[in-house]
């Protein structure tokens, strides 16, 4: 399975747009918007010349680790502190994941059961041999 890491986006609200189109760019598939707000005070606008807009959206995006470092500067580059959406991006690493399938994995590592007859064959009750009573029999 591939290592992934979860590149992680706060922009000033309305520009999730601009993160995921860069991403997309550069390989991303996908991610999640989390609207936020902002706490930052007045010494941290004057250390960076800028105005912050406390109402945020963070994008969270989970990337294969290759591909980790085109994101982030996709994103420094279309969605930076120096654009209208006053972005910053940090990445993090993710120890495992569920619930997306990993394209370089070959078919028959992806089953848990075997071949699909199999696992079918598997989820259905079985029948009751002779001389065994069914449900419905025992009552």
């Amino acid at each position: 399975m591939a290592n992934y890491e979860v590149v992680m986006c706060i922009v000033n609200a309305g520009y999730s747009d601009v993160v995921m189109d860069a991403a997309r760019e550069v390989g991303a598939r996908g991610g999640t918007v989390i609207h936020a707000r902002g706490t930052a005070n007045k010494e941290a606008e004057e250390f960076f010349h800028i105005t912050i807009q406390p109402d945020k959206d963070i994008v969270m995006i989970l990337v294969p680790a290759e591909i980790k470092d085109a994101v982030l500067h996709a994103l420094y580059r279309n969605a930076g502190l120096k654009t209208e959406g006053q972005g910053i991006a940090f990445s993090m690493p993710v120890d495992q994941v569920v619930g997306i399938s990993d394209s370089s994995a070959k078919p028959e590592e992806s089953k848990e059961a075997g071949k699909p007859e199999e696992a079918a064959a598997e989820a259905q009750p079985s029948a009751p041999s002779d001389g065994e009573k069914t449900e419905s029999e025992s009552k």
